[in-house]
């Protein structure tokens, strides 16, 4: 493996739901902090969400029992509303994420370099899970 170069994991989802509720899902932090989670033991109690490029982002994650939490956040690089997203968190690691209307529905293609302390597939399952989780949400908003 040639090291240096992270290794880059892509998730895909598709949502039956069209791309511009999509995409106020995905972005506006009321929404956020019911979704990003990647299981139920854990919760987002606080995001907030600069959406520009140059502007950051943040949301707290948190066991639900208070074990342990942590910050994710970072800065856009570039937002084009309603087709795609591309950040840099933090620790300097690159997103990009599409969301492509196919019809009433939108497939999401997230792209994200991994970080090197944990194995990629537990990184993928958690991001995943993460993913997942929007999917059922927004669905489930939908049908009220």
């Amino acid at each position: 493996m040639e090291t240096g170069k992270p290794v880059t994991i892509t998730l895909e989802t598709v949502v039956h739901s069209p791309v511009e509720s999509v995409w106020t899902y995905w972005t506006e932090p009321e929404h956020i902090t019911k979704w990003n989670t990647a299981s139920d033991d854990w919760h987002t109690p606080y995001a907030e969400n600069d959406l520009k490029p140059g502007g950051k982002f943040l949301s707290r994650m948190e066991a639900k029992d208070g074990s342990f939490g942590f910050d994710f956040g970072g800065v856009y690089d570039n937002v084009a509303i309603n087709e795609s997203i591309s950040y840099t968190i933090a620790d300097g690691r690159k997103v990009k994420i599409d969301f492509v209307r196919q019809g009433n529905d939108t497939k999401i293609i997230t792209a994200f370099e991994a970080e090197e302390t944990n194995p990629v597939e537990m990184q993928q399952a958690g991001w995943q899970a993460i993913q997942d989780n929007f999917k059922k949400y927004v669905e489930a908003a939908a049908e009220k």
